[in-house]
């Protein structure tokens, strides 16, 4: 059976209620507060690749897909040489429009329309069913129309969803998922 955002498979409607669950109960297993599940901090690492996409391409928009509670976009600060504090993710990396986008997360759950500059994907892929990878890829080509960044995690994670199962449900090898967004970008470019 063929997947797809409007029909996704039973596993991927299961694991969204899990992360549901999660944001809005917090984990009790590991004592982890509600505020603090899943609060977007993964994507500090990859700012400075952003920013500098966002300068090469001169990006304007971006969708930072999967974003969790994306608290990273309110408490960034970064000094600028001349002693001016930029804060937040929009005025640090100079973009007009961000928009944030999680299932698993209600204040972000609604499906943006139309497409962005940009499309960030930072720690979200290895959590999805196996069978729902290539829509979820397919998807973010199609809300791309200059740039795709994914981080994708090929070890298991920390964190024991209340399953029992580990978090990053998906572990591939890293050529295994380069070729699922090769395959992706060349299916995306002869439809373009």
């Amino acid at each position: 059976m063929k997947f797809s955002h409007s029909n996704p498979s039973p596993r991927f409607t299961e694991l969204i209620q899990l992360y549901k669950d999660l944001h809005q109960q917090g984990d009790q297993l590991n004592q982890i507060p509600a505020e603090e599940m899943f609060d977007g901090r993964s994507l500090i690492p990859h700012a400075l690749s952003v920013s500098q996409a966002v300068e090469e391409f001169k990006l304007k928009s971006l969708l930072d897909y999967g974003c969790g509670k994306a608290k990273l976009y309110d408490i960034a600060e970064l000094e600028t040489p001349d002693g001016k504090t930029l804060r937040g993710l929009k005025e640090i990396w100079g973009v007009n429009e961000i928009t944030l986008y999680d299932p698993g997360y209600e204040p972000y759950s609604q499906v943006p329309s139309g497409t962005f500059d940009g499309v960030i994907c930072s720690d979200v892929l290895e959590h999805c069913p196996e069978e729902d990878i290539d829509w979820i890829i397919d998807e973010l080509f199609a809300f791309a129309d200059l740039y795709l960044f994914c981080t994708i995690a090929c070890y298991p994670a920390r964190k024991i969803l209340p399953n029992g199962e580990n978090a990053h449900i998906t572990l591939k090898k890293p050529g295994w998922w380069i070729d699922k967004i090769q395959d992706a970008a060349v299916k995306r470019s002869v439809v373009n």
